[in-house]
């Protein structure tokens, strides 16, 4: 299996701490992702590790017997410890503040180092599991410990949600099932939190193999089964979330599958069934890196054995080995998938959804125009239209924004946010640059096919209500000139195929010598747009088309009154001589026509121009004044 093969990863530097071992507990704080590493108690030293910290925190503490569970407060204030069944032990951990410790069952006040009690609720409990990031605490209850209880902690008070019961499978009446803590996991996917509960066997006997199903937690209102991700096998599994995917990890074949619950399913009027996105894999092999002095470093570096018995998953992407003294964070690798999902639609669909998708997309989009695996006209069109539903529903939200704004809603409640620009708006400038540009360099490409693509995209821009950009019509224009195709040419600008811009109308004006019609199309356009005609001449003149604003000024009957000097300098700046030999001998035949004299006035300021004229083509060349 080659190396482009595997969609997810460890991630290159993970926390680094000391093994387990007879003398070294390890614990996982899932709030502040910290590993603690005690040794013999925390008397000969506590050292904690953080995925963000750039030096770890090293203390020691008492040994007051065997400790079950150490965790920080959320700036590392206050360390509890738990070493009963029924008492937790606080120290505060400011520089400032003597590290006594107290032992209370309720809220820390550091400065008098006390606990106050602000609520209190009486539950029978078999175990619980949190989410840190919604502050949603589930506690089972009951005999089956499948009805389960959460709280919601904001602001310093503790809310109770509506409880929840979860199906069990259906199994024989002589087996006594019970939920376990392991099968259970909280997560927030698409913003939304999820409980996911991984079910062994499905409650359907003519289904085989194990089941993720997921219950959608409002923050009002009763939990509700939503998806259910089908496995289709059986044995031991553990379920992390990155990037919005749901990745379940299968320890007898030591591979992982991923599932996307925003993904098209099969809903059955309740539910929604998933399969997995693409087909099982291994993470990415992946070899420990070797500490210690450069003359060890010659030796090659330890592959690490993954899906190891001694993995222990948290929420959402953490995997830590214990027996090796890693944490790594979980990654998924975007651009192994594109091979993997030939469905561009659907590919389009799961790419949007991630976080670092742009350089993916844009490269998916390119290798369906190239010459190997050019896709068909309905599938390109389909992978435009889903980059502009993206794009729209950016510009409409921004939009939204700004006009809230002027009305002056700022400060309205709760306050308005801009929206944030994500990795999935590709907009008209990334297209054009990345993905047509190059495409139509490409000599290879029949021309009938490149014009399609181009108006594809620009028929996508006009479906969703989003202006095109003028350089999109000019790669149209200069490819339809390149061909020859002066008819479709005329047919898109009769029709209003290709919308009316300045930068259009100064580009058909430069086509007049390939294609006399183009000056009056253009001249039509431009009286369309009421540009006035001086401007005209400026952005024809900025873009080096001297010629072709000269004709435009002769076409008004404006060319008595134009500064030779203006135009004299555009035709140097071309590096044209010829061109300039023709300005200049227009001007010196207008000098003639108007004075009786060829030669340019003092105050035309010309005389920089005059010079480089005699030297370039000698003083004879120069115009003579004509007598009769």
């Amino acid at each position: 299996m080659g190396g482009e093969d595997y969609y997810l990863e460890l991630c290159e530097r993970p926390v680094q701490f000391e093994k387990a071992n007879p003398v070294n507990c390890v614990f996982f704080d899932e709030a502040n992702k910290q590993v603690f590493a005690v040794r013999s108690g925390g008397a000969t030293g506590v050292v904690v590790k953080g995925p963000d910290d750039r030096n770890p925190i090293s203390f020691r503490m008492d040994d007051r017997g065997e400790v079950k569970c150490i965790k920080f407060s959320l700036e590392n204030k206050i360390l509890a410890v738990q070493r009963t069944a029924k008492a937790v032990d606080f120290c505060n951990f400011i520089p400032d503040n003597s590290q006594l410790e107290y032992t209370q069952e309720c809220k820390v006040m550091p400065e008098k180092r006390s606990l106050k009690l602000l609520k209190s609720h009486n539950i029978n409990v078999n175990w619980y599991t949190y989410c840190p990031e919604s502050a949603v605490i589930l506690l089972s209850t009951t005999v089956l410990e499948n009805v389960l209880q959460p709280f919601h902690f904001r602001a310093g008070t503790m809310s109770k949600l509506p409880k929840f019961e979860i199906e069990l499978p259906a199994a024989p009446k002589s087996t006594k099932l019970s939920l376990s803590e392991r099968d259970i996991a909280m997560a927030t996917i698409y913003g939304q939190l999820y409980i996911l509960f991984l079910r062994h066997h499905s409650r359907t006997s003519n289904s085989t193999g194990a089941e993720v199903v997921l219950y959608h937690l409002p923050r009002e209102g009763a939990c509700k089964k939503m998806h259910i991700l089908k496995l289709n096998r059986t044995g031991k599994f553990a379920l992390n979330v990155v990037d919005n995917l749901v990745v379940v990890h299968h320890q007898d074949t030591e591979t992982s599958v991923i599932f996307d619950i925003r993904l098209r399913g099969e809903f059955d009027g309740t539910v929604t069934f998933h399969h997995p996105v693409l087909p099982a894999r291994s993470i990415q092999p992946y070899e420990i890196p070797l500490a210690g002095p450069a003359a060890v470093t010659s030796q090659s570096p330890v592959p690490c054995k993954l899906y190891s018995s001694s993995w222990i998953v948290f929420q959402p992407d953490i995997i830590i080995s214990a027996s090796q003294g890693y944490l790594w964070n979980l990654q998924v690798k975007l651009q192994p998938i594109v091979n993997l999902l030939p469905d561009k639609g659907r590919l389009m669909d799961f790419l949007l959804q991630r976080k670092e998708c742009k350089a993916v997309v844009l490269s998916v989009c390119s290798q369906m125009l190239s010459e190997s695996d050019r896709a068909t006209l309905p599938v390109i069109a389909t992978v435009f239209d889903k980059l502009n539903h993206e794009y729209k529903k950016y510009l409409d939200a921004d939009q939204s924004y700004t006009m809230a704004v002027e009305a002056g809603q700022s400060r309205s409640n709760p306050p308005l946010k801009r929206p944030v620009r994500t990795q999935a708006v590709v907009d008209q400038s990334d297209v054009y640059t990345q993905v047509l540009s190059p495409f139509v360099e490409n000599k290879e490409m029949p021309h009938k096919f490149v014009i399609a693509v181009l108006m594809e995209y620009i028929r996508s821009l006009n479906q969703f209500q989003i202006p095109v950009q003028h350089y999109l019509h000019e790669l149209v224009i200069k490819t339809l000139v390149q061909h020859n195709l002066f008819y479709m040419l005329h047919q898109f600008l009769q029709y209003h195929v290709l919308s009316d811009s300045k930068p259009l109308a100064c580009l058909l004006l430069s086509l007049e010598s390939f294609y006399p019609p183009a000056h009056q199309l253009s001249l039509d356009m431009l009286k369309r747009l009421s540009t006035a005609n001086d401007e005209i001449v400026e952005v024809l003149l900025s873009k080096h088309q001297v010629l072709a604003a000269l004709r435009f000024i002769r076409g008004i009957g404006g060319h008595d009154n134009i500064s030779a000097r203006k135009f004299l300098d555009a035709a140097r700046q071309t590096d044209d001589v010829m061109l300039f030999y023709t300005i200049f001998r227009f001007f010196e035949q207008r000098n003639q026509r108007l004075r009786g004299n060829p030669n340019f006035t003092p105050g035309e300021h010309c005389e920089e121009h005059v010079a480089f004229f005699k030297q370039v083509f000698g003083e004879q060349a120069l115009m003579r004044p004509t007598t009769f």
